[in-house]
C-alpha cells in the first residue's frame, strides 16, 4: 500500500519505507529537508500555487561543504558579481531547474529564507534569476549553498566563469542536421526499390538487410539528432508537464517501433526513410524558424532606436553625445538627479549615488574623488565630473529600465491566456491522435501508422503563442523608429485598456522657450548672474537649464551644500553667499494668484529676495488637437504643482474645471492616481519624469514627455520625444490595431492547425510532409504579424 504513496514536495513515488515528517510521506531526505525549509520559513503556498512542484534531490548531487568554498576568492567574486557597492551586490544565475509557477514564486520569494536577500527576479524564458543582496547579511557562497539547499542548482564553476565560446548552439545544431540529412538519404537508397514496381520480386534475405541497415542509421537520429526531442519530453513528464515535444517523441517511437516490427516479421523494411525524414525536416525548420526569428527580432537595439546621450567635457567646451560614441577614458558631466551610464572614476566633486534603479535601495552612497562609481547610479547633489573607465553598454542600462518592474506583477494578459491554451493543446492532440489511430487500425490498418504520426506532428501550438510577442514586438519598434520608446511589450497591452488620462502641466503641457527669458528686479552684476547660473548648472529642470544657457559665461563658481526639493527649487552656497531659486512660495513664503502664461523663478540671494526669472510658456503644439482626441475616449486630469493663474486658460482646454487641480505635491499627485485606480480607472499618466517620478511609477501606464530626446527617466514605462507629443493618440490608436492583428494571428493559428488536422487524421499526410508543415506554420504567422504591423504603420501619420 505504501507503494502507492507519492512524495509531498516532487511528486515521485516513495516506496515501501517512506520517510515521514508531521505525517507526510517524502521519498528522500532531500525532499524532507526542502520542505522542512519552506515549512519553517512559512512558504507552504509554494505547493499551494502547483501540487508537487518540486525537483528530488539526489544524494550524490548535493555539494559537498567546500564545493563552492572558491566563491569566497576575491579574484572569482568580482568576475561573477555584476554589482558591488556599499555592502549591496547584484548576481545572475542560470537555473536549469526552473520550470514552473512554484519555482517563480519560491526564487522571488528567496528573501523570506534570508533576510539578507533584498530582491530576486526571474526570467522564466532564460531560466536565469537576478538576485540583490547584503554581503554583511549572506556571502555570495552562502547564497549560492541557500539555492542549492532548496535544489535550484546554479549553473556554475571556475571554468564556467569565463564568457562561453559563441556559436557552440548553432554549430551542435548543424552537426545534428548533418547526421539526420546522411542517414535520411541513405534510408531513402535502401527504401528506393520498395516504390517501384515489381520490388516483391526482391530476394528476402537483400530487403531485411536493408531493412537492418535502415535501423542502423537511425539509431545516431534517434539518440544524437533528436536527443532534444526525448529530453524535453522527458523531463517535463517527470514534472507534471506536457510540453509540445511530447507528440514529437511520441512519433518517432511509433515509426521506430512498427519498423523493428516489420523487419523482424519479415513483413517489410519498416518506415525508417520517413523517419529520418521527420527529424531532418524538423531540425531544419527549427533552423530556420531561429533564423526568420533573428531577422525579425522585436528586442529593441537602443543603438538603433533609443538615442541615450551625456554630456562629454572637452577642451572646447561641454557638447551632448550619444551615449554609443563614449569612449573609455572620456570625461563626462553627470548633474543633480541623472544617471551615470557607464563604469566610472570620480574626478572632480563629491558624488551621493542613488542606486536604487540597480538595486532597489534607495540610501545613497557617498563618493570622492578617485572612487568607483557602477553605471546605473544617481547623482543627488551637485554636478559631478567623470572619467568612464569601462566600455559603455546600452543594454545594461535597458535591462535595468525592463527589471524595475516585475513582469509577473505586471504581466500580458494575453499572454498568460495563451499559455493556458498551449498547455492543454498538446493534451488534446495526442488524444486526438490515439483516437485517429485507433479508428484506422480497426477499419483500414496500413493507414493508422501514418494517421496516428501525421497527427502529432502537424499540431503545434508555436504559431499561437509567438502571435503576442512578435504583433507587440513590431509595434515597439515603429513606435521606436517614431520617437515613442516603451518599456516592454506589455505596455501595449496597458495602453489598449487605458480609459482615463492624466496630465501634469510644466514640461508637459507646456514649453518653456529660452530665447524669451528676463529679470524682474534690480541689475544684476556679472558676479551675481555667473553665481546663479553655477547653482542653476547643477539641476537637470528644465527651468534651471534655460535659466543657465540665458547666462554668459563659462568658468562656473564651486557650490557646497547643493539641495534640490521637487516641486519647490534649489538651494546652495556660491562662494559662501546662500542662494536659493524656485517657486514664489519656496523663495518668499507667498503664493501668487495674478493671471499670466509665464513660468516665474525666484531668487533670493544672501539675505534677501532680488527678484525673479520670467519665463515665456507656450502650450506644446498639438494641444488643442490631442485634447479633442482623448476627450472623445477618455476622462481628461490635470495636476500640477502651480498655483490657479492659469485655470482660465486651462478650462478652455480640458472644459471640466472639476478634473483641474492645483498647488498639487509629488505626494499629492500619488494619492491621486491611487484614488482614481481604487475607482477602477485605468491610468496613463503624462508627465516630465520630475517631479512626478511617483505618478508616472504608480499609474498603469506612464509616459514621460523628453524636451531632450537624450533623457532618460527609470520610473516611466515609455519615453515620447516632444515633437511628437501632438501625435500620442495616434500612437495610442495604434495600439487598438495592433490588437486587431493579435486577433487575426490567432485566427490563423486556428485555422491551420484545423485544417492540418483534418487532413491528418483521414491518414491523407505523411509524417514528412507534417514536419515540412509545422515550422511553415509558426514561421507564417511570425511573418504575417511583422509585415501587418509593418504595412499597418504606414497607413498612420506618426
Amino acid at each position: 500500500m505504501n507503494e502507492d504513496l507519492k512524495c509531498i514536495h516532487c511528486g515521485n513515488s516513495c516506496g515501501k519505507t517512506p520517510i515521514l515528517f508531521e505525517g507526510n510521506p517524502f521519498c528522500c531526505t532531500g525532499c524532507s529537508s526542502v520542505f522542512q525549509i519552506l515549512n519553517v520559513n512559512q512558504l507552504k503556498q509554494y505547493y499551494q500555487i502547483e501540487p508537487m512542484a518540486g525537483i528530488r534531490i539526489e544524494d550524490d548531487k548535493r555539494p559537498a561543504n567546500e564545493t563552492y568554498a572558491f566563491l569566497e576568492l576575491e579574484k572569482f567574486k568580482t568576475k561573477i558579481l555584476s554589482f558591488s557597492e556599499g555592502g549591496i551586490s547584484k548576481v545572475s544565475f542560470f537555473i536549469p531547474e526552473i520550470h514552473c509557477a512554484s519555482c517563480i514564486w519560491l526564487l522571488e520569494n528567496l528573501h523570506s529564507l534570508n533576510a539578507g536577500v533584498i530582491q530576486s527576479f526571474v526570467n522564466f524564458p532564460k531560466k536565469e534569476i537576478n538576485i540583490t543582496f547584503r554581503e554583511n547579511e549572506i556571502q555570495l557562497r552562502q547564497l549560492v549553498e541557500l539555492l542549492v539547499s532548496i535544489h535550484y542548482i546554479p549553473e556554475i564553476s571556475q571554468h564556467s566563469i569565463e564568457k562561453p565560446q559563441t556559436g557552440h548552439l548553432d554549430k551542435k545544431l548543424f552537426l545534428k542536421i548533418g547526421v539526420a540529412a546522411f542517414s535520411f538519404m541513405n534510408a531513402m537508397i535502401y527504401h528506393f526499390p520498395q516504390y517501384l514496381p515489381g520490388h516483391e520480386l526482391l530476394e528476402d534475405d537483400i530487403r531485411r538487410m536493408f531493412g537492418w541497415l535502415s535501423v542502423l542509421l537511425a539509431i545516431p537520429v534517434l539518440t544524437f539528432s533528436a536527443s532534444d526531442y526525448f529530453l524535453t519530453a522527458w523531463k517535463s513528464l517527470k514534472k507534471g508537464i506536457i510540453s509540445i515535444d511530447l507528440p514529437i517523441a511520441l512519433g518517432l517511437i511509433t515509426l521506430f517501433t512498427q519498423s523493428l516490427a516489420e523487419i523482424l516479421s519479415g513483413k517489410g523494411i519498416g518506415y525508417i526513410d520517413s523517419l529520418t525524414g521527420l527529424v531532418f525536416f524538423m531540425l531544419i525548420g527549427r533552423w530556420y524558424q531561429g533564423k526568420t526569428y533573428q531577422a525579425l527580432s522585436f528586442e529593441r537595439d537602443y543603438k538603433t532606436y533609443f538615442p541615450l546621450a551625456v554630456t562629454k567635457i572637452s577642451a572646447s567646451g561641454n557638447e551632448t553625445i550619444p551615449l554609443e560614441d563614449l569612449q573609455s577614458g572620456d570625461r563626462i558631466l553627470v548633474r543633480n538627479q541623472e544617471i551615470v551610464p557607464a563604469d566610472s572614476i570620480l574626478i572632480i566633486g563629491v558624488a551621493s549615488i542613488d542606486y536604487s534603479f540597480v538595486t532597489g535601495e534607495s540610501k545613497p552612497v557617498l563618493k570622492h574623488p578617485g572612487d568607483f562609481v557602477f553605471a546605473g547610479g544617481r547623482q543627488i547633489g551637485a554636478a559631478i565630473e567623470l572619467t568612464i573607465e569601462k566600455e559603455v553598454q546600452q543594454s545594461y542600462l535597458t535591462q535595468l529600465w525592463n527589471q524595475s518592474e516585475n513582469p509577473y506583477t505586471a504581466s500580458n494578459k494575453l499572454n498568460t491566456v495563451v499559455n493556458r491554451v498551449s498547455q492543454y493543446f498538446t493534451v488534446i492532440v495526442v488524444l486526438i491522435a490515439i483516437g485517429s489511430g485507433i479508428f484506422w487500425l480497426l477499419n483500414k490498418p496500413e493507414v493508422a501508422l501514418f494517421a496516428f504520426t501525421s497527427v502529432l506532428i502537424i499540431a503545434c501550438p508555436c504559431a499561437l503563442a509567438l502571435t503576442v510577442p512578435f504583433t507587440f514586438g513590431s509595434a515597439i519598434r515603429q513606435f521606436g523608429r517614431k520617437g515613442f520608446y516603451l518599456k516592454n511589450t506589455a505596455v501595449i497591452e496597458h495602453l489598449y485598456k487605458v480609459d482615463t488620462v492624466v496630465f501634469d502641466k510644466t514640461g508637459t503641457i507646456t514649453n518653456t522657450n529660452s530665447s524669451a527669458i528676463r529679470f524682474v528686479g534690480p541689475q544684476l552684476s556679472g558676479e551675481q548672474l555667473l553665481m546663479i547660473k553655477s547653482l542653476a548648472f547643477q539641476s537637470s529642470h528644465p527651468l534651471s537649464k534655460a535659466i543657465c544657457e540665458s547666462i554668459e559665461g563659462n568658468v562656473l563658481n564651486e557650490v557646497i551644500g547643493f539641495q534640490e526639493i521637487p516641486s519647490l527649487g534649489i538651494s546652495g552656497m556660491v562662494k559662501g553667499i546662500r542662494i536659493n531659486m524656485g517657486s514664489r512660495y519656496f523663495v518668499t513664503g507667498e503664493t501668487g494668484t495674478e493671471e499670466n502664461l509665464k513660468s516665474e523663478v525666484w531668487v533670493f540671494f544672501q539675505d534677501s529676495v532680488i527678484g525673479h526669472f520670467q519665463l515665456e510658456n507656450e502650450y506644446r503644439p498639438g494641444l488643442h488637437e490631442l485634447i479633442g482626441r482623448f476627450g472623445k475616449k477618455y476622462q481628461l486630469h490635470l495636476l500640477t504643482g502651480d498655483n490657479e493663474a492659469e485655470k482660465s486658460n486651462l478650462i478652455r482646454y480640458f472644459g471640466n474645471e472639476k478634473y483641474l487641480h492645483f498647488n498639487q505635491s509629488p505626494t499629492d499627485k500619488l494619492n491621486y492616481i491611487r484614488k482614481l485606480q481604487k475607482d477602477g480607472r485605468k491610468v496613463l499618466m503624462i508627465g516630465d519624469g520630475l517631479n512626478d517620478a511617483g505618478a508616472l511609477n504608480e499609474s498603469n501606464v506612464g509616459i514621460v514627455i523628453a524636451d531632450n530626446v537624450f533623457n532618460f527617466s527609470p520610473a516611466c514605462d515609455a519615453i515620447l520625444q516632444s515633437k511628437q507629443f501632438g501625435k500620442l493618440h495616434r500612437f495610442i490608436d495604434f495600439t487598438h490595431q495592433s490588437m486587431k492583428i493579435v486577433k487575426a494571428g490567432f485566427l490563423i493559428s486556428f485555422l491551420y492547425n484545423l485544417i492540418g488536422l483534418s487532413f491528418a487524421v483521414q491518414g491523407n499526410l505523411t509524417p514528412i510532409i507534417a514536419a515540412i508543415l509545422m515550422p511553415i506554420s509558426s514561421v507564417s504567422v511570425v511573418v504575417f504579424a511583422s509585415f501587418s504591423v509593418n504595412l499597418a504603420a504606414k497607413g498612420f501619420r506618426f
